[in-house]
């Protein structure tokens, strides 16, 4: 079986914003950023950092919102996905994005901060995204 799975953990780029599609599911969307450190020929330490877009629908969107802001790390677990648009100027844009499945706050700033589950994401289609 192939499965599309991503785990990642990173600092949060900017604060989770919040919509809501025209059906009323709540959508968040949030940057994540991760570092990795290596050696080049030379045995120079170096650091490269990927900037992950991070997408959160129903209780993980509110959760996202309610726990998370710019500069706090966490582990996210999703899926990847790419979609297109047309831009007002009827230009064609990319994204790809990773639909959080799990989080974890690695914050300790709050011990009452809720785990969530594959379960707690709704089945969204295409047409519900507000963006």
């Amino acid at each position: 079986m192939h499965r599309n799975k991503v785990e990642l953990m990173g600092f949060l780029g900017k604060t989770p914003e919040i919509r809501e599609t025209t059906s009323g599911t709540k959508v968040a969307s949030f940057s994540l950023c991760t570092t990795e450190r290596y050696k080049d020929k030379e045995g120079n330490k170096k650091e490269r950092s990927e900037w992950h877009n991070i997408v959160a629908w129903g209780k993980h969107a509110e959760l996202s919102a309610n726990y998370l802001k710019k500069g706090d790390p966490a582990f996210i677990e999703g899926r990847i996905t790419s979609r297109s648009w047309d831009d007002k100027d009827g230009n064609k844009k990319y994204i790809t994005e990773i639909v959080m499945q799990d989080v974890q706050f690695l914050s300790n700033k709050s011990s009452n901060q809720p785990q969530t589950t594959e379960d707690d994401i709704p089945s969204v289609v295409d047409d519900d995204l507000p963006f």
